[in-house]
């Protein structure tokens, strides 16, 4: 009785010697259209490298990899994909180099995890373009979610055997990038939403009662029926310096067209430590250059700015007499198609 059990514990032991993981990846395939010349085949991330030789199109090799995890596939130092892999796999990968993400199929040891990524890859690719995305309205957006995760679980249906760190790696960044996904909608869809509202034709966003050099308000509606081409500076900022004489070069030229030179002026309390201080330091340098055209003094009014979504300075704006938007980011006055931009627009 004592022999058997003896026995039956020795055989046991060989069986799980025999089971044990290799310590290595046997790598092998055959690719089309490399055309039967000797090509590099490179297994590559940030902590492994190893080239095999395509020879008339089929290769392979064994790979010792410091640890399972996604690896990228170079082809002649093209990238082509990527992969997962862990020591003990035994895979063999077909495919046509000419179209590899659609022809790529893996077979052996390994390919239910490696065919899960690609059927993955291929359903993300049908996502598009983020920007059209987060264009949606809300309910099409939450739709368009709801079906890519639905989609992404019925693959995992489709291949059964996967690696468990594949999994759990790729189900946490799935989930990720579906959240990162949602929380950025909002802003994301708000913003181009504005896009749209500034696109050429639309109704120019405005301003009203702006402090004016001269003395008194002044509105956009008081150039009603004339083009305008506005400056959006500020007294600190070096590139808005810049462009004055250009500026000035411009409003001589055109002084008899049916335009207004509009210069916004952005200074505020924390460049300037107090609106007050703001004010005169726009007031010194109006009076100190000999700032030509209309000079105006924002202040807190930062509607038009918002509106505009300014987030850098200078600004060049350049609307139509019946208040529409002919350019929301007009070139600057050193730039010699700003001129070709009058012409077109019949100025």
């Amino acid at each position: 009785m004592k022999k058997n059990i003896l026995l039956a514990l020795l055989l046991i032991s060989i069986i799980a010697c025999n089971k044990k993981e290799a310590s290595f990846v046997t790598f092998a395939g055959e690719i089309k259209n490399t055309n039967n010349a000797d090509t590099l085949l490179t297994i590559a991330n940030r902590e492994f490298t190893k080239s095999m030789l395509i020879k008339n199109g089929v290769f392979k090799d064994t790979l010792t990899i410091n640890k399972p995890g996604y690896y990228n596939i170079f082809i002649a130092g093209k990238n082509f994909g990527y992969t997962f892999l862990r020591n003990g796999f035994d895979l063999e990968l077909t495919a046509d180099k000419n179209a590899f993400f659609e022809t790529v199929q893996y077979s052996g040891n390994g390919a239910q995890t490696a065919n899960y990524l690609l059927a993955q890859a291929k359903v993300g690719n049908q996502f598009g373009n983020p920007t059209n995305v987060f264009a949606l309205d809300k309910d099409a957006f939450i739709k368009k979610i709801e079906t890519f995760k639905f989609k992404f679980d019925s693959i995992k249906k489709v291949y059964k055997e996967l690696d468990t760190m594949m999994l759990r790696t790729n189900n946490a960044q799935n989930e990720q990038f579906f959240s990162a996904i949602n929380q950025a909608y909002e802003r994301q869809h708000a913003a181009l939403k504005a896009k749209e509202n500034l696109a050429a034709g639309k109704v120019s966003p405005t301003f009203s009662n702006y402090t004016n050099y001269k003395g008194g308000k002044t509105s956009l509606a008081d150039f009603k029926g004339k083009f305008v081409y506005i400056d959006i500076w500020a007294t600190w900022c070096k590139p808005c310096l810049a462009q004055i004489p250009a500026l000035q070069d411009l409003e001589k030229k055109y002084h008899q067209k049916n335009i207004a030179f509009v210069s916004i002026s952005v200074d505020n309390d924390k460049t300037s430590g107090s609106w007050d201080n703001a004010k005169k330091s726009w007031k010194k340098m109006v009076s100190e250059k000999n700032l030509t055209g209309v000079q105006l003094f924002a202040g807190e009014d930062i509607e038009f700015l918002k509106n505009y979504q300014v987030s850098s300075i200078p600004r060049f704006i350049l609307i139509d007499p019946k208040g529409n938007i002919i350019n929301s980011n007009a070139p600057r006055p050193t730039d010699v198609a700003l001129e070709d931009l009058f012409k077109s627009s019949g100025i």
